[in-house]
């Protein structure tokens, strides 16, 4: 028998609140600076390490979109936000091994770490068989080529690992559609260089892939250079939740 999760204290659901209108204001402000529409412009509140409950009073409170960075606390914790009958859509944003493709596709509306060929049709083969609908799938970029924080190679021709290999694999699966591109800042630069050099890689991309037009970039610390350069997801952790200690 599922336990279903105990509601977030209300000093925890005011500090949410909190947290939540704060994002929503430096989203909006950061949307009227760069000229944008503010609906072109998603949250993904990144739960990572947080509870169960804190999802829960999260969608409570008018968020939509959840993201998880590893799949044995994420499908744990899903399962535990669903058996209280909520259902955000969930992204998994992390570096996800090929043997995991199985269980991500069940509760994860959307993986926004594909970076190789091998992990596309991983996915693909799964949603096949456990879902009902196609994966929805953002190909990770390495912004500075290197693939250190994982990421598919702009420019490369490599079959297994370059962009345009890597999308051309996903956009021709039946069990997945291509939505766009994500990207974390290498470690070392700028957020002004870093979402400068991912809006160039964007916009060569849409030109050959013209339904992918979603880009997720951008954390606490820089979501207003992101949304500058483009971005339609950005990835909220700290600045929403707050600094709290990890789940055993």
């Amino acid at each position: 028998m599922t336990n279903t999760p105990a509601a977030a204290s209300s000093d925890r659901h005011s500090e949410l609140a909190a947290g939540l209108a704060r994002v929503r204001t430096r989203v909006a402000d950061a949307c009227a600076a760069a000229g944008r529409d503010l609906g072109e412009v998603s949250m993904v509140a990144v739960t990572k390490t947080y509870p169960a409950s804190d999802v829960i009073a999260l969608v409570g409170l008018g968020a939509t979109e959840v993201g998880e960075n590893r799949d044995q606390e994420a499908s744990a914790k899903a399962t535990e936000v669903a058996a209280a009958g909520v259902t955000p859509r969930w992204h998994f944003i992390g570096q996800l091994q090929r043997n995991k493709a199985r269980s991500v596709v069940r509760y994860a509306d959307v993986v926004q770490s594909v970076d190789s060929v091998r992990l596309a049709r991983a996915l693909d083969r799964a949603s096949a068989t456990v879902r009902d609908r196609p994966l929805e799938v953002f190909v990770q970029v390495s912004v500075d080529g290197a693939g250190a924080r994982g990421g598919a190679l702009p420019g490369s021709a490599d079959p297994e690992a370059g962009l345009e290999p890597v999308a051309e694999m996903v956009a021709g699966m039946d069990g997945l559609r291509l939505a766009g591109l994500m990207a974390v800042a290498p470690l070392g630069w700028e957020p002004e260089r870093a979402f400068a050099r991912l809006a160039e890689v964007a916009a060569g991309f849409r030109v050959r892939h013209p339904q992918a037009t979603l880009l997720s970039a951008g954390m606490s610390g820089d979501l207003e250079v992101a949304i500058r350069y483009g971005a339609t997801h950005v990835r909220v952790g700290s600045a929403l939740l707050g600094m709290r200690s990890t789940l055993r």
